[in-house]
């Protein structure tokens, strides 16, 4: 059994214009699913203990809801653990074998801004983890270096949400950066395929997927790391 640490956003508002944001359901309940069902321990995390918003436009009922947003959504403990997750300050890396961030543009925010946040993934990164993460998530690796100084995307495949994706949902102006820009310029190696189609990489122990609809494939490659 691994212990997987899942960092998400806390952040309910998109920026500037007022509108709702948070995690993306998908991205946060088909990878805990997956840790769950494989037989690990998964610890949820927000910076400060804040509840976890749900991005209204990813709660998604009946037929169109993915399996997983569906389950999660029944399963009493886990809309608990949204309520009332842990601390990222109380957590002690160490201790886990896996970091995984979902996005959601809420992590464009609180994520991508935190001294906090970057310090762990580096020490995550340091300590031999499996740092991954999926379509915004990938803005809390903004501020993250390793132990010589250099940003952990530098020089690795990475997928995130594509700059065409945001320009698709109509917020490339409201973003505080491109994150498909934002990682490149950090020195990535930058993977994307056609907007909306699942697209998942693990370049070492570092796994990204570019959208939604790469969660699944994220976490799968997630745990043949942790195998």
């Amino acid at each position: 059994m691994a212990r997987i640490l899942i960092l998400s956003t806390a952040s309910d508002v998109l920026g500037e214009t007022g509108k709702s944001t948070g995690v993306w359901y998908e991205e946060l309940a088909t990878p805990y699913y997956a840790f769950l069902d494989a037989g690990h321990e998964v610890t949820l995390v927000t910076l400060g203990g804040k509840s976890v918003p749900i991005d209204p436009n990813s709660d998604a009922t009946g037929e169109d809801a993915p399996a997983s947003v569906t389950r999660f959504r029944e399963d009493a403990t886990a809309t608990a653990r949204l309520e009332a997750p842990g601390k990222l300050e109380d957590q002690d890396i160490a201790e886990y074998d896996a970091l995984y961030i979902p996005g959601g543009h809420g992590a464009m925010y609180d994520l991508a801004e935190s001294d906090l946040v970057a310090k762990v993934i580096g020490s995550a990164w340091d300590q031999g983890k499996v740092v991954a993460s999926v379509c915004h998530g990938p803005a809390a690796f903004s501020k993250a270096v390793d132990a010589s100084g250099a940003p952990i995307v530098k020089g690795r495949k990475v997928s995130a949400f594509t700059d065409s994706e945001e320009r698709g949902v109509g917020l490339a102006e409201a973003m505080p950066f491109l994150l498909e820009s934002r990682l490149r310029e950090l020195g990535a190696d930058f993977e994307g395929v056609e907007d909306w189609q699942p697209h998942a990489v693990a370049d070492g122990r570092l796994v990204t997927g570019q959208n939604p609809a790469s969660s699944e494939g994220a976490a799968e490659k997630v745990l043949a790391l942790l195998k």
